[in-house]
Protein backbone atom coordinates (compact mmCIF):
# COMPACT_ATOMS: atom_id res chain seq x y z
CA UNK A 1 0.00 0.00 0.00
CA UNK A 2 1.53 3.54 -0.50
CA UNK A 3 2.59 5.80 2.00
CA UNK A 4 -0.63 6.97 4.03
CA UNK A 5 -2.66 5.47 1.55
CA UNK A 6 -6.13 6.60 2.92
CA UNK A 7 -5.01 10.16 4.01
CA UNK A 8 -3.84 10.73 0.52
CA UNK A 9 -6.57 9.53 -1.39
CA UNK A 10 -8.93 11.23 1.74
CA UNK A 11 -7.12 14.90 0.26
CA UNK A 12 -6.98 14.01 -3.39
CA UNK A 13 -10.46 13.56 -3.46
CA UNK A 14 -10.95 16.53 -1.33
CA UNK A 15 -9.24 18.97 -4.05
CA UNK A 16 -10.44 17.41 -6.64
CA UNK A 17 -13.76 19.18 -6.04
CA UNK A 18 -12.73 22.52 -6.02
CA UNK A 19 -10.55 21.99 -9.61
CA UNK A 20 -14.14 22.46 -10.85
CA UNK A 21 -14.93 26.13 -9.69
CA UNK A 22 -13.38 29.27 -11.18
CA UNK A 23 -13.01 30.89 -8.51
CA UNK A 24 -13.32 30.25 -4.39
CA UNK A 25 -15.95 31.51 -1.88
CA UNK A 26 -16.11 31.52 1.97
CA UNK A 27 -18.09 28.54 1.94
CA UNK A 28 -15.89 26.75 -0.27
CA UNK A 29 -13.15 26.95 1.62
CA UNK A 30 -14.86 26.01 4.88
CA UNK A 31 -16.14 22.72 3.18
CA UNK A 32 -12.42 22.01 2.26
CA UNK A 33 -10.80 22.59 5.56
CA UNK A 34 -13.91 20.60 7.06
CA UNK A 35 -12.38 17.59 4.73
CA UNK A 36 -9.33 17.88 5.58
CA UNK A 37 -10.49 17.85 9.24
CA UNK A 38 -12.01 14.65 9.02
CA UNK A 39 -9.32 13.54 7.27
CA UNK A 40 -6.60 14.19 9.16
CA UNK A 41 -8.88 12.98 12.32
CA UNK A 42 -9.64 9.44 10.76
CA UNK A 43 -5.72 9.37 10.45
CA UNK A 44 -5.02 9.85 13.93
CA UNK A 45 -3.36 12.90 14.15
CA UNK A 46 -3.32 14.50 16.88
CA UNK A 47 -6.55 17.44 17.86
CA UNK A 48 -4.61 19.57 18.99
CA UNK A 49 -1.97 19.56 15.72
CA UNK A 50 -5.76 19.01 13.09
CA UNK A 51 -6.82 22.28 14.59
CA UNK A 52 -3.70 24.04 14.23
CA UNK A 53 -3.24 22.72 11.19
CA UNK A 54 -6.51 23.47 9.88
CA UNK A 55 -6.80 26.99 11.12
CA UNK A 56 -3.66 27.92 9.10
CA UNK A 57 -5.07 26.64 5.89
CA UNK A 58 -8.26 28.47 6.55
CA UNK A 59 -6.46 31.74 7.25
CA UNK A 60 -4.55 31.72 4.17
CA UNK A 61 -6.97 30.40 2.17
CA UNK A 62 -8.92 33.46 3.01
CA UNK A 63 -6.48 35.44 1.87
CA UNK A 64 -5.66 37.27 -1.15
CA UNK A 65 -3.15 35.20 -2.25
CA UNK A 66 -5.98 32.83 -3.22
CA UNK A 67 -8.50 35.50 -4.58
CA UNK A 68 -6.07 37.05 -6.82
CA UNK A 69 -4.66 33.69 -8.38
CA UNK A 70 -5.52 32.39 -11.74
CA UNK A 71 -5.77 29.17 -10.55
CA UNK A 72 -7.56 29.34 -6.81
CA UNK A 73 -7.92 25.66 -6.25
CA UNK A 74 -4.20 24.99 -7.16
CA UNK A 75 -3.48 27.66 -4.63
CA UNK A 76 -5.28 25.78 -2.14
CA UNK A 77 -3.23 22.75 -2.84
CA UNK A 78 -0.30 24.55 -2.64
CA UNK A 79 -0.97 26.42 0.96
CA UNK A 80 -2.15 22.32 1.97
CA UNK A 81 1.47 21.56 0.71
CA UNK A 82 3.26 23.99 2.24
CA UNK A 83 1.63 23.48 5.80
CA UNK A 84 2.26 19.99 5.72
CA UNK A 85 5.47 20.40 5.21
CA UNK A 86 5.60 22.72 8.42
CA UNK A 87 4.36 20.14 10.64
CA UNK A 88 6.50 17.44 9.32
CA UNK A 89 9.79 19.55 10.09
CA UNK A 90 10.16 21.67 7.43
CA UNK A 91 13.82 20.97 6.36
CA UNK A 92 15.84 17.93 6.51
CA UNK A 93 17.83 17.07 9.39
CA UNK A 94 20.77 15.44 9.14
CA UNK A 95 22.64 13.19 11.71
CA UNK A 96 24.82 15.61 14.07
CA UNK A 97 28.58 14.21 14.02
CA UNK A 98 30.86 14.05 17.15
CA UNK A 99 33.95 16.44 16.84
CA UNK A 100 36.01 13.08 17.93
CA UNK A 101 35.04 10.04 16.27
CA UNK A 102 33.10 7.68 16.90
CA UNK A 103 29.79 9.41 16.61
CA UNK A 104 27.23 7.65 18.98
CA UNK A 105 23.50 6.61 18.14
CA UNK A 106 21.36 5.37 21.00
CA UNK A 107 18.36 3.85 20.11
CA UNK A 108 15.03 3.76 22.52
CA UNK A 109 11.82 3.01 21.80
CA UNK A 110 9.11 0.18 22.67
CA UNK A 111 9.13 -3.63 21.91
CA UNK A 112 8.35 -4.21 18.70
CA UNK A 113 8.61 -0.93 17.15
CA UNK A 114 11.67 -2.82 15.10
CA UNK A 115 15.00 -0.88 16.98
CA UNK A 116 17.18 -3.96 16.44
CA UNK A 117 16.10 -4.55 12.75
CA UNK A 118 16.42 -0.74 12.34
CA UNK A 119 20.07 -0.78 13.78
CA UNK A 120 20.87 -3.26 11.19
CA UNK A 121 19.13 -0.75 8.33
CA UNK A 122 21.13 2.30 9.92
CA UNK A 123 24.05 0.40 9.86
CA UNK A 124 24.16 -0.64 6.48
CA UNK A 125 23.65 2.66 5.55
CA UNK A 126 26.02 4.17 7.70
CA UNK A 127 28.85 1.93 5.61
CA UNK A 128 26.75 2.27 2.12
CA UNK A 129 27.92 6.02 2.93
CA UNK A 130 31.43 4.81 3.65
CA UNK A 131 31.45 4.67 7.31
CA UNK A 132 32.09 1.90 9.83
CA UNK A 133 30.07 1.42 12.02
CA UNK A 134 29.79 -0.86 15.40
CA UNK A 135 26.49 -2.48 16.37
CA UNK A 136 26.32 -2.60 20.12
CA UNK A 137 23.70 -5.30 21.69
CA UNK A 138 22.07 -3.98 24.97
CA UNK A 139 18.88 -5.65 24.92
CA UNK A 140 19.60 -8.54 27.07
CA UNK A 141 15.97 -8.79 28.34
CA UNK A 142 14.22 -9.71 25.18
CA UNK A 143 14.25 -13.29 24.27
CA UNK A 144 17.09 -14.06 21.50
CA UNK A 145 17.72 -10.20 21.19
CA UNK A 146 21.43 -10.45 20.48
CA UNK A 147 21.14 -13.15 18.49
CA UNK A 148 18.77 -11.54 16.19
CA UNK A 149 20.81 -8.23 16.13
CA UNK A 150 24.37 -10.43 15.31
CA UNK A 151 22.17 -11.95 12.39
CA UNK A 152 21.02 -8.22 11.25
CA UNK A 153 24.49 -6.98 11.53
CA UNK A 154 26.17 -10.71 9.28
CA UNK A 155 22.83 -9.40 6.72
CA UNK A 156 24.78 -5.89 6.70
CA UNK A 157 28.09 -6.77 6.60
CA UNK A 158 28.77 -4.13 10.08
CA UNK A 159 30.83 -5.59 13.03
CA UNK A 160 29.02 -6.15 16.07
CA UNK A 161 29.97 -5.92 20.04
CA UNK A 162 27.80 -8.65 22.07
CA UNK A 163 29.87 -9.77 24.91
CA UNK A 164 26.96 -11.27 26.97
CA UNK A 165 24.20 -13.64 25.14
CA UNK A 166 21.30 -12.24 27.11
CA UNK A 167 17.78 -13.85 27.41
CA UNK A 168 18.17 -16.97 25.36
CA UNK A 169 14.88 -17.90 25.63
CA UNK A 170 15.90 -21.21 27.28
CA UNK A 171 13.55 -22.27 29.92
CA UNK A 172 14.86 -21.53 33.03
CA UNK A 173 17.61 -19.16 32.02
CA UNK A 174 17.11 -15.45 33.24
CA UNK A 175 20.43 -14.54 33.42
CA UNK A 176 20.64 -10.67 32.56
CA UNK A 177 23.77 -8.86 32.08
CA UNK A 178 24.46 -5.52 33.22
CA UNK A 179 23.26 -3.00 29.39
CA UNK A 180 24.90 -0.02 31.07
CA UNK A 181 28.21 -1.96 31.18
CA UNK A 182 27.79 -3.38 27.90
CA UNK A 183 26.99 -0.03 26.83
CA UNK A 184 29.90 1.62 28.06
CA UNK A 185 32.12 -1.02 27.19
CA UNK A 186 31.06 -1.05 23.77
CA UNK A 187 31.76 2.64 22.91
CA UNK A 188 35.61 1.50 24.15
CA UNK A 189 35.35 -1.29 21.84
CA UNK A 190 34.45 1.14 18.70
CA UNK A 191 37.29 3.94 19.89
CA UNK A 192 40.31 1.22 20.12
CA UNK A 193 39.46 -0.90 16.93
CA UNK A 194 38.74 2.78 15.03
CA UNK A 195 35.31 2.84 14.44
CA UNK A 196 33.35 5.74 13.57
CA UNK A 197 30.21 5.16 14.22
CA UNK A 198 28.54 3.26 17.42
CA UNK A 199 24.54 2.10 17.00
CA UNK A 200 23.57 1.07 20.80
CA UNK A 201 20.13 -1.36 20.44
CA UNK A 202 18.32 -1.05 23.63
CA UNK A 203 15.68 -2.78 25.52
CA UNK A 204 11.86 -2.26 25.14
CA UNK A 205 9.05 -2.83 26.90
CA UNK A 206 5.49 -3.44 25.85
CA UNK A 207 4.65 -0.42 27.54
CA UNK A 208 6.07 2.45 28.86
CA UNK A 209 7.40 2.26 32.81
CA UNK A 210 9.37 3.35 35.38
CA UNK A 211 12.09 0.67 34.92
CA UNK A 212 12.48 1.22 31.17
CA UNK A 213 12.71 4.71 31.57
CA UNK A 214 15.43 4.52 34.38
CA UNK A 215 17.50 1.67 32.21
CA UNK A 216 17.31 4.16 29.24
CA UNK A 217 18.14 7.19 31.47
CA UNK A 218 21.21 5.11 32.75
CA UNK A 219 22.42 3.87 29.35
CA UNK A 220 22.42 7.83 28.01
CA UNK A 221 24.31 9.10 31.11
CA UNK A 222 27.36 6.19 31.03
CA UNK A 223 27.82 6.79 26.99
CA UNK A 224 26.56 10.18 26.31
CA UNK A 225 25.40 9.54 22.84
CA UNK A 226 25.44 12.56 19.96
CA UNK A 227 22.29 11.26 18.75
CA UNK A 228 19.15 9.75 20.58
CA UNK A 229 16.92 8.10 18.49
CA UNK A 230 13.03 7.71 19.30
CA UNK A 231 12.14 4.63 16.77
CA UNK A 232 8.29 4.51 16.81
CA UNK A 233 6.21 2.12 14.73
CA UNK A 234 4.13 4.66 12.20
CA UNK A 235 0.92 2.16 12.90
CA UNK A 236 0.29 3.46 16.87
CA UNK A 237 -1.91 5.68 16.14
CA UNK A 238 -3.25 7.89 19.14
CA UNK A 239 -0.91 6.42 21.28
CA UNK A 240 2.36 8.61 19.38
CA UNK A 241 1.68 11.25 21.43
CA UNK A 242 1.76 9.83 25.09
CA UNK A 243 4.70 7.75 24.13
CA UNK A 244 6.88 9.95 22.36
CA UNK A 245 5.80 12.69 25.69
CA UNK A 246 6.98 9.72 28.42
CA UNK A 247 10.26 9.27 26.15
CA UNK A 248 11.43 12.71 25.86
CA UNK A 249 11.09 13.30 29.61
CA UNK A 250 12.41 10.11 30.28
CA UNK A 251 15.68 10.03 27.64
CA UNK A 252 15.21 13.55 25.98
CA UNK A 253 15.59 12.08 22.33
CA UNK A 254 16.88 14.31 19.88
CA UNK A 255 15.28 12.69 16.61
CA UNK A 256 12.30 10.40 15.78
CA UNK A 257 12.62 7.38 13.31
CA UNK A 258 9.22 5.86 11.57
CA UNK A 259 9.18 2.47 10.88
CA UNK A 260 6.02 0.06 9.28
CA UNK A 261 5.94 3.22 6.82
CA UNK A 262 5.08 0.27 3.91
CA UNK A 263 1.89 -1.30 5.82
CA UNK A 264 -1.72 -0.26 6.51
CA UNK A 265 0.18 3.32 8.53
CA UNK A 266 -2.74 5.95 8.80
CA UNK A 267 0.02 8.40 8.73
CA UNK A 268 -0.85 10.48 12.39
CA UNK A 269 2.20 8.99 14.11
CA UNK A 270 4.52 11.03 11.74
CA UNK A 271 2.24 13.95 11.36
CA UNK A 272 1.59 14.20 15.49
CA UNK A 273 4.89 13.65 16.98
CA UNK A 274 6.53 16.45 15.61
CA UNK A 275 3.87 18.84 15.70
CA UNK A 276 3.66 18.53 19.39
CA UNK A 277 7.16 17.43 20.51
CA UNK A 278 8.86 19.97 18.28
CA UNK A 279 11.62 16.36 17.43
CA UNK A 280 12.67 16.24 14.09
CA UNK A 281 11.98 13.33 12.20
CA UNK A 282 15.65 12.11 10.97
CA UNK A 283 14.71 8.57 8.68
CA UNK A 284 11.99 6.43 7.93
CA UNK A 285 11.93 2.63 7.03
CA UNK A 286 9.62 1.54 4.29
CA UNK A 287 9.78 -2.18 4.32
CA UNK A 288 11.16 -5.28 5.63
CA UNK A 289 14.58 -5.57 3.81
CA UNK A 290 17.85 -3.89 4.83
CA UNK A 291 17.13 -1.63 1.94
CA UNK A 292 14.05 0.02 2.80
CA UNK A 293 15.66 2.90 4.49
CA UNK A 294 15.88 6.54 3.66
CA UNK A 295 16.19 9.84 4.87
CA UNK A 296 13.27 11.60 5.52
CA UNK A 297 12.41 14.84 3.90
CA UNK A 298 9.73 16.94 4.96
CA UNK A 299 9.12 17.88 1.44
CA UNK A 300 9.12 14.99 -0.46
CA UNK A 301 6.62 13.41 2.27
CA UNK A 302 4.32 16.06 1.76
CA UNK A 303 4.60 15.48 -2.08
CA UNK A 304 3.40 11.19 -1.35
CA UNK A 305 0.86 12.86 0.84
CA UNK A 306 -0.86 15.23 -1.21
CA UNK A 307 -0.18 12.51 -4.47
CA UNK A 308 2.38 15.17 -6.31
CA UNK A 309 5.04 12.47 -6.39
CA UNK A 310 8.23 11.72 -5.28
CA UNK A 311 10.65 11.88 -7.99
CA UNK A 312 13.77 13.00 -6.33
CA UNK A 313 14.04 10.20 -4.45
CA UNK A 314 12.79 7.72 -7.42
CA UNK A 315 15.83 9.37 -9.34
CA UNK A 316 18.27 8.84 -6.30
CA UNK A 317 17.52 5.15 -6.10
CA UNK A 318 18.19 4.98 -9.97
CA UNK A 319 21.65 6.49 -9.41
CA UNK A 320 22.19 4.06 -7.04
CA UNK A 321 21.19 1.08 -9.01
CA UNK A 322 22.07 1.90 -12.72
CA UNK A 323 25.66 2.07 -14.13
CA UNK A 324 26.49 5.52 -15.98
CA UNK A 325 28.95 3.82 -18.32
CA UNK A 326 27.12 0.99 -18.91
CA UNK A 327 23.63 3.24 -19.30
CA UNK A 328 25.61 4.91 -22.38
CA UNK A 329 27.09 2.03 -23.61
CA UNK A 330 22.99 0.39 -23.99
CA UNK A 331 21.81 4.00 -25.50
CA UNK A 332 24.58 4.13 -28.22
CA UNK A 333 23.07 0.23 -28.87
CA UNK A 334 19.38 1.64 -29.32
CA UNK A 335 20.66 4.04 -31.77
CA UNK A 336 22.52 1.89 -33.77
CA UNK A 337 19.83 -0.72 -33.63
CA UNK A 338 22.04 -3.53 -31.76
CA UNK A 339 19.95 -3.51 -28.90
CA UNK A 340 19.20 -7.44 -28.01
CA UNK A 341 17.25 -9.40 -25.20
CA UNK A 342 21.01 -9.32 -23.76
CA UNK A 343 21.21 -5.86 -23.01
CA UNK A 344 17.57 -5.99 -22.09
CA UNK A 345 18.04 -8.74 -19.65
CA UNK A 346 20.80 -6.51 -18.08
CA UNK A 347 18.22 -4.04 -17.80
CA UNK A 348 15.82 -5.53 -16.33
CA UNK A 349 18.22 -7.09 -13.76
CA UNK A 350 19.42 -3.44 -12.88
CA UNK A 351 15.92 -2.12 -12.57
CA UNK A 352 15.38 -5.04 -9.82
CA UNK A 353 18.20 -4.21 -7.97
CA UNK A 354 16.58 -0.74 -7.47
CA UNK A 355 14.42 -2.25 -5.14
CA UNK A 356 10.47 -2.74 -5.48
CA UNK A 357 9.03 -1.43 -8.54
CA UNK A 358 5.36 -1.69 -7.17
CA UNK A 359 7.22 1.23 -4.61
CA UNK A 360 9.12 2.95 -7.27
CA UNK A 361 6.11 3.59 -9.45
CA UNK A 362 4.34 4.36 -6.78
CA UNK A 363 6.62 7.37 -6.19
CA UNK A 364 5.36 8.85 -9.72
CA UNK A 365 3.03 11.66 -9.45
CA UNK A 366 -0.76 10.44 -9.82
CA UNK A 367 -0.19 7.53 -9.13
CA UNK A 368 -2.40 7.56 -6.08
CA UNK A 369 -5.32 7.06 -8.52
CA UNK A 370 -3.78 3.72 -9.39
CA UNK A 371 -3.39 2.02 -6.08
CA UNK A 372 -6.00 -1.01 -7.25
CA UNK A 373 -3.55 -1.58 -9.84
CA UNK A 374 -0.32 -1.25 -8.07
CA UNK A 375 -1.69 -3.42 -5.44
CA UNK A 376 -2.13 -6.25 -8.14
CA UNK A 377 1.00 -5.61 -9.54
CA UNK A 378 3.25 -8.86 -9.78
CA UNK A 379 6.86 -8.41 -9.27
CA UNK A 380 7.74 -12.01 -9.92
CA UNK A 381 6.69 -11.16 -14.06
CA UNK A 382 9.88 -10.16 -13.84
CA UNK A 383 11.56 -13.12 -13.25
CA UNK A 384 9.72 -15.19 -15.63
CA UNK A 385 10.81 -12.72 -18.29
CA UNK A 386 14.32 -13.48 -17.15
CA UNK A 387 13.77 -16.83 -16.76
CA UNK A 388 12.82 -17.14 -20.52
CA UNK A 389 15.52 -15.02 -22.00
CA UNK A 390 18.03 -16.88 -20.18
CA UNK A 391 16.70 -20.32 -21.63
CA UNK A 392 17.55 -18.90 -24.93
CA UNK A 393 20.86 -19.39 -26.34
CA UNK A 394 23.36 -16.59 -27.49
CA UNK A 395 22.48 -16.55 -30.94
CA UNK A 396 18.70 -16.54 -30.21
CA UNK A 397 19.32 -13.77 -27.88
CA UNK A 398 21.44 -11.13 -30.39
CA UNK A 399 18.44 -12.47 -32.97
CA UNK A 400 15.12 -13.25 -32.01
CA UNK A 401 13.98 -13.64 -35.77
CA UNK A 402 15.72 -17.07 -35.71
CA UNK A 403 12.97 -17.91 -33.45
CA UNK A 404 11.13 -20.22 -35.01
CA UNK A 405 8.43 -22.38 -33.87
CA UNK A 406 10.20 -25.99 -32.09
CA UNK A 407 12.79 -23.14 -30.55
CA UNK A 408 10.28 -21.10 -29.20
CA UNK A 409 8.61 -24.65 -27.80
CA UNK A 410 12.13 -25.34 -26.55
CA UNK A 411 12.10 -22.24 -24.69
CA UNK A 412 9.06 -22.79 -22.71
CA UNK A 413 9.89 -25.95 -21.81
CA UNK A 414 13.06 -24.64 -20.25
CA UNK A 415 12.12 -21.91 -18.69
CA UNK A 416 8.49 -23.07 -17.23
CA UNK A 417 6.47 -20.60 -19.24
CA UNK A 418 4.09 -21.19 -22.73
CA UNK A 419 4.56 -20.45 -26.15
CA UNK A 420 1.94 -17.65 -25.80
CA UNK A 421 4.81 -16.15 -22.81
CA UNK A 422 7.44 -16.76 -24.85
CA UNK A 423 5.67 -14.78 -28.40
CA UNK A 424 4.45 -11.70 -26.10
CA UNK A 425 7.70 -11.63 -24.63
CA UNK A 426 9.17 -11.05 -28.07
CA UNK A 427 6.72 -8.87 -29.43
CA UNK A 428 6.99 -6.69 -26.42
CA UNK A 429 11.46 -6.56 -26.80
CA UNK A 430 10.70 -5.60 -30.17
CA UNK A 431 8.05 -2.75 -29.76
CA UNK A 432 9.96 -1.48 -27.31
CA UNK A 433 13.53 -1.73 -29.02
CA UNK A 434 11.56 0.56 -31.80
CA UNK A 435 10.10 2.89 -29.54
CA UNK A 436 13.82 3.49 -27.55
CA UNK A 437 14.89 3.72 -31.25
CA UNK A 438 12.57 6.39 -32.11
CA UNK A 439 13.61 8.28 -29.20
CA UNK A 440 17.50 8.15 -29.49
CA UNK A 441 16.74 9.68 -32.87
CA UNK A 442 14.90 12.73 -31.74
CA UNK A 443 11.73 11.29 -32.24
CA UNK A 444 8.43 11.15 -30.47
CA UNK A 445 7.58 7.55 -30.79
CA UNK A 446 3.85 6.40 -30.52
CA UNK A 447 2.75 4.28 -27.84
CA UNK A 448 0.11 1.31 -28.53
CA UNK A 449 -3.11 2.40 -27.19
CA UNK A 450 -2.85 6.01 -26.64
CA UNK A 451 -2.49 7.73 -29.96
CA UNK A 452 -0.28 10.43 -30.59
CA UNK A 453 1.29 12.98 -28.02
CA UNK A 454 -0.61 16.27 -28.78
CA UNK A 455 1.63 18.88 -30.25
CA UNK A 456 4.07 16.20 -31.45
CA UNK A 457 3.18 15.63 -34.52
CA UNK A 458 3.05 12.32 -36.42
CA UNK A 459 1.42 10.61 -39.39
CA UNK A 460 -1.20 8.92 -36.78
CA UNK A 461 -2.93 12.15 -36.08
CA UNK A 462 -2.84 13.10 -40.15
CA UNK A 463 -4.94 9.88 -40.76
CA UNK A 464 -6.93 10.93 -38.13
CA UNK A 465 -8.09 13.78 -39.25
CA UNK A 466 -8.24 12.42 -43.57
CA UNK A 467 -11.21 9.92 -41.88
CA UNK A 468 -12.73 12.55 -40.03
CA UNK A 469 -12.87 14.34 -43.65
CA UNK A 470 -14.43 11.14 -45.11
CA UNK A 471 -17.27 10.84 -43.05
CA UNK A 472 -18.32 13.75 -42.76
CA UNK A 473 -18.89 13.55 -46.96
CA UNK A 474 -21.46 10.73 -46.01
CA UNK A 475 -25.08 11.96 -45.80
CA UNK A 476 -25.65 13.90 -42.27
CA UNK A 477 -28.70 12.78 -39.95
CA UNK A 478 -29.44 16.17 -39.37
CA UNK A 479 -32.08 17.46 -41.59
CA UNK A 480 -31.96 21.00 -41.90
CA UNK A 481 -28.31 19.75 -43.28
CA UNK A 482 -29.49 17.48 -45.83
CA UNK A 483 -31.80 20.37 -46.97
CA UNK A 484 -28.64 22.54 -47.84
CA UNK A 485 -26.51 19.90 -48.83
CA UNK A 486 -29.37 19.08 -51.50
CA UNK A 487 -29.50 22.52 -52.43
CA UNK A 488 -25.22 22.03 -53.04
CA UNK A 489 -24.59 24.96 -50.41
CA UNK A 490 -22.01 24.78 -47.09
CA UNK A 491 -23.73 23.91 -43.74
CA UNK A 492 -21.38 25.39 -41.60
CA UNK A 493 -20.61 29.23 -41.48
CA UNK A 494 -17.46 30.06 -43.31
CA UNK A 495 -16.83 33.60 -41.45
CA UNK A 496 -17.31 35.11 -38.19
CA UNK A 497 -17.99 31.67 -35.82
CA UNK A 498 -21.86 31.14 -34.92
CA UNK A 499 -22.96 30.05 -31.57
CA UNK A 500 -22.37 26.21 -30.86
CA UNK A 501 -26.12 25.31 -32.59
CA UNK A 502 -25.02 26.34 -35.69
CA UNK A 503 -26.49 29.89 -36.01
CA UNK A 504 -25.05 32.01 -37.51
CA UNK A 505 -23.73 35.55 -35.83
CA UNK A 506 -26.57 37.66 -34.08
CA UNK A 507 -26.35 40.18 -36.91
CA UNK A 508 -27.60 37.87 -39.71
CA UNK A 509 -31.47 37.62 -38.23
CA UNK A 510 -31.27 41.57 -39.10
CA UNK A 511 -30.60 40.89 -42.93
CA UNK A 512 -26.75 40.94 -43.30
CA UNK A 513 -25.64 39.03 -45.77
CA UNK A 514 -22.59 38.08 -44.90
CA UNK A 515 -21.13 35.06 -45.18
CA UNK A 516 -22.61 34.29 -41.68
CA UNK A 517 -26.09 35.02 -42.34
CA UNK A 518 -28.50 32.36 -43.46
CA UNK A 519 -29.54 33.14 -46.68
CA UNK A 520 -33.65 33.24 -47.39
CA UNK A 521 -33.21 29.85 -49.81
CA UNK A 522 -31.78 28.18 -46.74
CA UNK A 523 -34.90 28.95 -44.44
CA UNK A 524 -37.20 27.96 -47.53
CA UNK A 525 -35.37 24.61 -48.33
CA UNK A 526 -35.67 24.02 -44.48
CA UNK A 527 -40.04 24.58 -44.13
CA UNK A 528 -40.25 22.30 -47.49
CA UNK A 529 -38.55 19.16 -45.91
CA UNK A 530 -40.47 20.26 -42.25
CA UNK A 531 -43.62 20.02 -44.88
CA UNK A 532 -42.62 16.94 -46.23
CA UNK A 533 -41.79 18.20 -49.68
CA UNK A 534 -44.92 19.87 -50.32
Amino acid sequence: MATFGNLSARLTDTFAKLRTKGKLSAADVDGTVREIRRALLEADVALEVVKDFTGKVRERALGDEVNKALNPAQQVVQIVNDELIGILGGEQRRLEFAKTPPTVIMLAGLQGAGKTTLAGKLAKWLKDQGHTPLLVACDLQRPNAVTQLGVVAEQAGVAIYAPHPGNTGVEGDLTVGDPVRVARDGVAEARSKHHDFVIVDTAGRLGVDAELMKQAGDIRAAIDPDEVLFVIDAMIGQDAVATAQAFQEGVDFTGVVLTKLDGDARGGAALSIRGVTGKPILFASTGEGLGDFEPFHPDRMASRILDLGDVLTLIEQAQQAFDEEEARQVAEKIASDQFTLDDFLKQMQQLRGAGSIQKMMGMLPGMGKMKDQLANFDEREILHTEAIIQSMTPDERRNPKLLNGSRRLRIAKGSGQTVTDVNSLVNRFEQAAKMMKTVAKGGVPQIPGMGPVPGMGGGYAGKKKQQAKGKGAKRSGNPAKRAAEAAGRPTTPTGAGGSGFGLGAAGAAGGSTGAGAAGQQDLEAIQNMLRGGR
